[in-house]
This record gives C-alpha cells, sequence and structure tokens, in this order.
C-alpha cells in the first residue's frame, strides 16, 4: 500500500508534480509503458493477453488546497481555495505553502478579541495565513503569488485498521491503482491507469482520457465521503456510505448515472467472491466518470471507492479494511464489467 506517502505528499489542482513523479518513479517498472499527457495525466499502460479489449482505470492525483493570491504590507498572506473546502474547517489550521513547504497557520481572531456580529462562519476573503513574517518583503523571501499551499497533516494508522491522514480525496483511490499494477496476474485485456490532474476543480484532466485512450469501459476509483455520523431520533437522514462496510458503489451522483449493467456486473462480483459492499448517497458529489463517459460516442463508466470521514479538511478517517475489500472487488469486477457491455 502506498497510501502513507501519497497522503503525506502535497499537491492541489495544477500542481500535482511531485504526485505524479512518486508514482512514475515506483510503478514504471510493473508496466509496459508510461506516458505523461500534455494536461499533465499520467498514463500507465498494461498489455494483456487478447489485445482485443481496453479498459480504463483512473484515480485523480490533485487534492484540495489553496492559492496564494496577495502578500501584505505586515507580512500575512491572503489566499483562495483550490476546490470545495468548507471555510469552518479553516481557522488556526497548520498549512504548508510551495515546494520548499514553508509552514503557516490560517489566522482567526480569538472570540476575547472579536466583536459579537464578527463570530460568525468565517468567509475566504476574511482569512489569511501567518508565517511568521514582519513585512511583506520578508514574506516574499518564502513565498510567492500563486504559490500552492496545503494542510499540514501527517499520515498514520491506529489499532491496525483506522488511517488518519490528508487528500484521501483521492490519494486513496492512486494507492489502490498502484497496488493494482504491481500486481503480476494478467487480464485479458489491455489495462490503462490514468492518474489525473485537476479533479477537484472541475473534472479538468479526465476531459481528454476519453478522447486519448478510447477504451471499452471505465473504472474510476475514488475516495467517497462517509456519513456514519450520531443522529437525532426523528432526524431522517441517510447514514450510508459506513465506514466498515466494504467499498462503495455509486449508482448516481451530480456528474453521471452510471451504467446499469456495470452496477450489476460490479455487484455480482461482489457476492460470488463474498466482498462486502454498499451504494452511495445519490445525487452527491462527481467524480472523472462524469467526464470521461461522455467522450467520444459514450464510454460505460462505473464508479468503486473506500469510504472516508471528513474529505476536504485537514484530516480523513478510512478503515484499511475497506481499503483491502475494495481491492479486491476492483481486481474481481473487471473482466465482468467488460463482459456486460460486449
Amino acid at each position: 500500500m502506498y497510501l502513507e506517502k501519497l497522503s503525506n505528499l502535497t499537491g492541489v489542482a495544477g500542481y500535482e508534480h511531485k504526485i505524479r513523479k512518486y508514482i512514475k518513479d515506483n510503478i514504471e517498472k510493473y508496466v509496459d509503458s508510461v506516458e505523461v499527457d500534455p494536461m499533465g495525466n499520467l498514463l500507465c499502460y498494461k498489455k494483456g493477453k487478447s489485445r482485443k479489449n481496453k479498459v480504463l482505470i483512473a484515480a485523480h492525483m490533485d487534492e484540495v488546497g489553496f492559492i496564494i493570491t496577495q502578500i501584505g504590507k505586515e507580512g500575512f498572506i491572503s489566499f483562495t481555495t483550490s476546490g470545495g473546502i468548507d471555510p469552518r474547517v479553516l481557522p488556526a489550521k497548520r498549512v504548508v505553502i510551495g515546494n520548499n513547504e514553508i509552514p503557516g497557520v490560517i489566522h482567526w481572531k480569538p472570540p476575547h478579541l472579536t466583536k459579537k456580529k464578527d463570530s460568525s462562519i468565517p468567509v475566504i476573503s476574511n482569512l489569511i495565513i501567518d508565517i511568521g513574517a514582519d513585512s511583506d518583503k520578508e514574506a516574499e523571501k518564502k513565498v510567492s503569488i500563486g504559490d500552492f499551499a496545503t494542510f499540514d497533516s501527517k499520515f498514520s494508522i491506529l489499532d491496525k485498521n483506522i488511517m488518519k491522514g490528508k487528500a484521501f480525496d483521492d490519494r486513496i483511490g492512486c494507492s489502490l491503482l498502484m497496488d493494482f499494477l504491481k500486481e503480476k496476474s494478467k487480464f485479458s485485456f489491455d489495462i490503462i491507469a490514468a492518474f489525473t490532474v485537476q479533479e477537484e476543480i472541475g473534472l479538468r484532466g479526465a476531459a481528454v482520457l476519453g478522447e486519448k485512450t478510447n477504451p471499452d469501459i471505465c473504472l474510476v476509483v475514488e475516495g467517497t465521503a462517509a456519513a456514519d455520523f450520531p443522529r437525532k431520533e426523528d432526524e431522517d437522514i441517510s447514514i450510508f456510505p459506513t465506514l466498515g462496510k466494504g467499498p462503495v458503489i455509486t449508482i448516481t451522483d451530480k456528474s453521471i448515472i452510471v451504467d446499469r449493467r456495470l452496477i450489476d456486473a460490479i455487484v455480482s462480483s461482489a457476492k460470488r467472491n463474498k466482498i462486502k459492499y454498499q451504494f452511495k448517497q445519490p445525487n452527491i458529489g462527481g467524480t472523472d466518470a462524469g467526464r470521461i463517459h461522455k467522450s467520444r460516442t459514450g464510454i460505460p463508466s462505473a464508479i468503486i471507492s473506500v469510504p472516508a470521514r471528513y474529505i476536504h479538511s485537514p484530516i480523513s478517517i478510512s478503515y484499511l479494511s475497506d481499503y483491502k475489500e475494495s481491492f479486491k472487488l476492483i481486481k474481481a469486477s473487471l473482466t465482468d464489467m467488460l463482459k456486460a457491455v460486449h
């Protein structure tokens, strides 16, 4: 499993170079060829036995984070978000900025210095990053406008099963794809594993994949938001997906209605191989499949995800057991998915 290193690396949309280099360096010996397209997607090719069909498997490399927009005279740094981040999780959080990972803290006035009318939910425009500089000239020695920033969080495994770290959306998918490519087992069809860029700001890297690879089917591997939080007795709110109940199968989200043939094939594979599975809450979120399935004349696409609490925040929580079950389901279902569309 490559997740620890992938989670600790930094790379928001447009700045995925550290992730791409790590994946390429560690996986190219297990595949037939690798390529970086003009968008920055990393494509890894693994030849099948018959070479008759092609299956595309994709996971995105970028994480949510920040872009530096201004350096003030007092040395404080303004920023905007890259990807969807709830401002409520930001005050007093540690971040690192740029390739040199300059440490900083997101500033928020303490309660005893804040007027009551100003103590509501923070907005991005009112937040700044403090790197300890006392002037713009000092700050500019370390940070530049346009630099990226990410949460300063480190991966760990608690009690042998509880994984915590940042960027599980979607470094958890990248890790699964790397594990998959490392496997010696060979399929009858060609595998194209795509590690994509700029998913968090509009599925941009995925927009070129269908034209580039022209696969028979596509499987997107993701980290998805778990919803297993305490509820009041009178709250009629779904608690799915849930940690510990296996990989998550998407039926529909904001970007795609998944091809029913592929859903049935994945479920059939899970049952036959005694793999736990669950379904994602409908019409929530979106993935690279939203772009890929509309490519060319249409590419049947599906999504398998690992549930994680608190995605798009400084720390996510996921289970190693769900990760392992997801890996089993990916391996088990690809052939069934391909047969389902032919």
